[in-house]
């Protein structure tokens, strides 16, 4: 009798990344935006990762505070809030929103408490990340979290800032700042800019263009804050198509975009693509790829990749088209200075 063959076994799908906790920090008359923003940019984050079949952790959101209840700035009454935890997962991020003026003109009693459980937390250390929205900053400052960083918070705040961390170099006309594992942002809808750059670190920055367009915010920066990558930069519009062709040069620049399919994929003729990058975007579809290109060669460099490997995977066809297109955008340096300097760092 023949033997039976035996089944190969199906492949074994790698176990999903555990999800990355975000603890949002409420109080009584905390600015719901300040959260309501940055915790939809994580939840839209989360189902993009899963869209797109990314080997990275989705986002976990928990609301905390030092009383199960709280009401916010507009009134809406915030029910059955987790009490703040006695320890956090490795890796956490810890959110703190800012209140209003008038609130923040008399301190209360739950913030004491508040205050005495942050100055437990020590940003960094098991991965710890310390996030702040408008005057959110003025609590870590009570924590002496900001004592020798530099950070900025809400234009109205900045002397504020300035006097409950005397250690703390205020910035001001920023965005956000980052020092370290300590991430401090300017008013209100500058917390969407902060976790719009938090996603693109985390999860890339195809994820965080597509969060955007979605929220249909434009991606601000300060004359002192990072500058957009290419893959973010020109994505500031409403036009459908046009996203949907950014999405697939990021997804595949390895690919031949020659300005035919290009205009095949956004349903229309090339010289009306042309003209929708101008209006739209600002650049033109060839300057868009190449930035595009520029930044994956760049990423794979910064990874350890070396510039041969890195022109492939930005779609470039040789190192010198590389070299010439790093020249052109004026970026210091090239693709070798910038891989010796990834290691070096």
């Amino acid at each position: 009798m023949p033997r039976r063959r035996s089944r190969p076994s199906p492949p074994r799908t790698p176990p999903l990344p555990e999800a990355k906790q975000v603890v949002f920090v409420l109080q009584d008359d905390s600015l719901v935006l300040d959260w309501a923003g940055p915790a939809e940019a994580l939840r839209l984050a989360s189902l993009e990762i899963a869209a797109l079949r990314l080997a990275v952790a989705p986002f976990a959101l928990r609301f905390v505070s030092a009383q199960p209840e709280s009401t916010g700035s507009v009134g809406v009454r915030l029910q059955a809030l987790e009490p703040l935890p006695a320890a956090l997962a490795d890796g956490s991020w810890v959110v703190l929103v800012g209140r209003t003026s008038a609130a923040e003109a008399r301190p209360q009693t739950a913030q004491r408490e508040l205050v005495a459980w942050l100055s437990r937390l020590a940003p960094g250390r098991a991965g710890l990340r310390l996030v702040t929205v408008c005057s959110g900053a003025l609590l870590a400052a009570r924590a002496g979290l900001l004592d020798g960083r530099r950070a900025t918070t809400h234009h109205q705040h900045l002397d504020d800032l300035a006097r409950l961390a005397p250690r703390c170099t205020v910035m001001q006309d920023r965005v956000f700042v980052q020092d370290g594992e300590v991430f401090t942002s300017a008013g209100v809808t500058a917390g969407i800019d902060l976790a719009l750059h938090l996603i693109a670190a985390h999860a890339g920055e195809l994820v965080a263009a597509r969060v955007a367009e979605q929220m249909a915010v434009a991606l601000r920066r300060g004359p002192g804050d990072p500058e957009l990558s290419p893959l973010l930069a020109h994505r500031q519009h409403l036009n459908a198509r046009l996203h949907r062709l950014q999405d697939a040069l990021s997804l595949a620049p390895q690919e031949d975009w020659p300005l035919e399919r290009m205009a095949d994929l956004a349903a229309t003729t090339p010289r009306t693509l042309s003209r929708l990058f101008a209006q739209h975007a600002g650049t033109s579809p060839q300057a868009y790829l190449r930035g595009v290109r520029l930044a994956v060669a760049k990423r794979s460099l910064e990874a350890g990749a070396s510039v041969a490997a890195a022109s492939e995977a930005g779609g470039f066809s040789s190192e010198l088209q590389l070299r010439r297109a790093w020249a052109a955008v004026g970026w210091p340096g090239s693709p070798s200075s910038a891989r010796r300097q990834s290691q070096q760092a």
